[in-house]
């Protein structure tokens, strides 16, 4: 879902006012961001509660360097750059510890509303995290090429590929081609 021009434009202004120091301005920007922040961390990371972690340390970072922001126009790719890096200490602290093992027996079938979308969220998890992180930028965030590549801190070039590399993988995911 790619952003308005409006909602660009007013985020911008929500950017000035934080650095001025309008503490309101700050809760409105949280306000309007914690959706996609959340959104985007749970198909990254595959879990709610580190999710939830992740972005809970990426606002506290973003909320202390916001006063460094040169440009207000780049705060989205700036914004999910730093979730990004908070997704990525995660998974590397998990890859440290033994997963939990979950009792099989435990766990419920979901309810048809639940698995609305199941497939495309199965395809996401198929896909490393450098491919996962750029098709959850691009195609589910709305960015543009060029933030998904500020974001995640690699040339246009390797971000475009990373893209394209998801979208194939995905198509085949969900047609079954796998």
């Amino acid at each position: 879902m790619p952003i308005s021009e409006l909602d660009r434009v007013h985020d911008e202004l929500l950017v000035v006012l934080v650095q001025a120091g309008d503490r309101r301005a700050g809760e409105r920007l949280a306000a309007r961001w914690q959706p996609r922040l959340l959104r985007a961390a749970r198909r990254i990371l595959r879990s709610e509660d580190r999710a939830r972690d992740a972005v809970q340390d990426a606002w506290t970072s973003i909320f202390r360097g916001v006063a460094r922001l040169n440009d207000p126009a780049a705060f989205p790719a700036w914004a999910f750059g730093i979730l990004n890096r908070r997704c990525v200490d995660r998974i590397r602290g998990d890859s440290r510890r033994a997963e939990a093992v979950v009792d099989v027996d435990q766990v419920s079938a979901p309810s048809p509303a639940e698995t609305e979308g199941l497939d495309l969220v199965r395809a996401l998890a198929g896909l490393d995290h450098d491919h996962r992180t750029a098709a959850v930028l691009h195609l589910c965030e709305g960015l543009t090429l060029a933030e998904v590549a500020a974001a995640v801190g690699v040339p246009l070039g390797t971000a475009k590929s990373r893209i394209f590399h998801a979208r194939r993988r995905l198509k085949a995911a969900l047609s079954g081609d796998t």
